[in-house]
């Protein structure tokens, strides 16, 4: 991940995917978290074993003696406290990175922009960076109305240094923080980020089938992010994004995705549907529902994302089952009311 750095940092690579770089004299927790990077730990002071690891290859230096809390088995294969080791090499290490619980950051609103009548987009600039993944979700509280929080999903391309980061938020009638979000000017508003969760998330980045998505309302901000993970792995494959509205005052970031589609080397395919746009407008494009356009598309061995409402979710999977498409193959994220997203 990263080609240029100094003698004095060394370069982490986590499970032989993901990296970070240990400035001189940090331990790896310490730049770990510094970076984002959700690392498990509790104590900070090698007293826990929380943030225990395997060391694959390279060296570091050790800070206490780990043998009073790891096993001798740990010991006998090459595990080490993450808060207690600094690196004298380049460090490959083997780490369960799901044992790590989600972060609470604080931040600040610093971008509101009216979307449709009823989403609204919302940038936060957080105190540290996070790591996450595409297609995963944050809980956000509002400082001033601490008494609720409520999961978004992330419309930012994670990035090493994600602080700054982006949502699209639906108002929901009756709601607590979507209507405030939708229409009041929440600019330098305190809030507190809880992230990553969530496991939906590309399965293979590296990988080379067609990929479909379908979205609906507001369930199009994890398959932006989604698709800009891709385009940074080169924009190989093959894409069919269909995107599901009620009417054309309900479309939104259409030129965003026109321009991720002018970077894709592969065929990309966006199609609008809209299921009670007026019969006497000048629409030209798709209606009815949008499960309905997946047997108007040219039949693939597509790698399916799901998005949106929940009963848009499963006629589409009823109409990829019909064709063919095996549930393993079919990936869903479905928002609730309170937008809650759940996934299979």
């Amino acid at each position: 991940m990263f080609s240029i750095f100094s003698k004095k940092e060394k370069s982490i690579t986590l499970n032989s995917a993901d990296s970070f770089i240990v400035t001189e004299k940090e331990t790896i927790l310490k730049s770990a978290l510094k970076q984002g990077v959700n690392f498990p730990y509790s104590c900070k002071v090698g007293g826990c074993a929380a943030c225990k690891c395997q060391l694959v290859s390279g060296k570091v230096k050790q800070l206490t003696d780990a043998g009073y809390i790891l096993s001798a088995e740990d010991l006998q294969n090459n595990y080490i406290l993450a808060c207690q080791s600094i690196p004298k090499t380049d460090v490959i290490l083997n780490v369960d990175l799901s044992a790590a619980v989600a972060r609470q950051i604080t931040g600040v609103v610093f971008g509101q922009k009216k979307l449709t009548h009823d989403i609204t987009q919302l940038d936060i600039r957080l105190e540290e960076p996070i790591r996450f993944k595409a297609g995963q979700y944050a809980r956000i509280t509002l400082k001033n109305f601490s008494d609720v929080s409520r999961p978004y999903s992330f419309a930012s391309e994670p990035q090493q240094d994600a602080s700054l980061i982006r949502f699209f938020v639906r108002e929901v009638p009756n709601g607590k923080i979507s209507p405030l979000v939708n229409n009041e000017n929440l600019i330098d508003e305190p809030v507190v980020v809880e992230a990553p969760m969530g496991d939906f998330y590309l399965q293979d980045p590296s990988s080379l089938s067609p990929l479909l998505f379908i979205a609906g309302g507001s369930g199009l901000a994890p398959v932006v992010a989604l698709l800009q993970e891709a385009l940074v792995y080169g924009g190989n494959r093959p894409v069919t994004l269909l995107f599901g509205a009620r009417s054309q005052k309900d479309l939104y970031y259409l030129d965003e995705i026109g321009e991720l589609s002018k970077q894709w080397k592969s065929m990309f395919v966006f199609s609008q549907v809209l299921s009670e746009e007026p019969e006497n407008s000048e629409w030209a494009g798709s209606r009815g529902w949008v499960g309905d356009e997946i047997k108007r598309q040219p039949k693939a061995e597509w790698e399916v994302y799901l998005c949106g409402p929940p009963a848009m979710i499963d006629q589409s999977m009823e109409q990829l089952a019909s064709i063919g498409i095996p549930k393993s193959r079919m990936f869903a994220d479905r928002f609730i009311s309170e937008h809650q997203p759940l996934s299979n």
